[in-house]
């Protein structure tokens, strides 16, 4: 069932009053979509905040009360202070309960790879979301995947993970979605230093003979 929220419309148009909006914890949006004109609206932050606090987070899907009309609505997009974090403005866009739409939905992982932890890797996700098509109705809070029987070889596909009835993925069937990294070192043997031949003062060795046209000390003949 649709979560009801609440709006203002008929908002002054500019940044100074958007930020004006802002600093009264009141956040300039607007709701479009279905061949509707845009309609430019104003939600309290507190009662967007409470809107979206359930499971499905900011994939919920609202019920708009603009003036006397609502409309069933998803946040299409949240843009937010880039130091601040907090959001200053929303795109709604109103949906149709019945027709196929696309959203990204989170994804988690659930379980324990004995196997992997047992050869020091770690188990982990490649993506955040995954893109999903499917009514409203159908749009799943977040996508839960069983690592517990992957191997330190083992990756999985998006086209290998089980989603819910009526829900299918977008995008391609081979993207890896969960990967195992290695997180043990391998000891490295020490390699020896090579001798080094020829070293200074080395003794030469045993049965060696003078190099060729070197004279020996009692050889040497006294000069005129």
């Amino acid at each position: 069932m649709p979560t009801s929220l609440k709006t203002k419309v008929g908002r002054t148009i500019g940044s100074a009053e958007s930020r004006r909006l802002v600093l009264a914890d009141q956040i300039p949006a607007v709701v479009y979509g279905h061949g509707m004109t845009p309609v430019k609206i104003t939600v309290d932050r507190r009662d967007l905040r409470i809107a979206l606090a359930g499971p499905a987070g900011a994939n919920t899907i609202l019920e708009l009360q603009v003036g006397d009309d609502k409309y069933p609505a998803i946040v299409k997009e949240m843009q937010r202070d880039p130091v601040k974090r907090v959001v200053r403005h929303v795109d709604f866009m109103q949906i149709s309960l019945t027709e196929l739409i696309t959203m990204d939905v989170p994804v988690h992982l659930k379980g324990t790879a004995k196997a992997v932890l047992a050869d020091g890797g770690l188990v982990d996700a490649t993506v955040n979301t995954i893109q999903v098509r499917a009514t409203a109705t159908n749009i799943p809070n977040e996508i839960l995947i069983d690592v517990t029987d992957m191997g330190m070889q083992d990756v999985i596909r998006l086209a290998e993970i089980q989603l819910p009835t009526g829900v299918t993925a977008v995008g391609d069937p081979d993207l890896v979605v969960v990967t195992v990294l290695t997180t043990k070192i391998e000891e490295v043997a020490p390699v020896a230093a090579a001798a080094v031949e020829g070293e200074a003062g080395a003794a030469p060795a045993a049965g060696a003979t003078p190099e060729a046209g070197a004279a020996s000390a009692g050889d040497a003949k006294p000069s005129a």
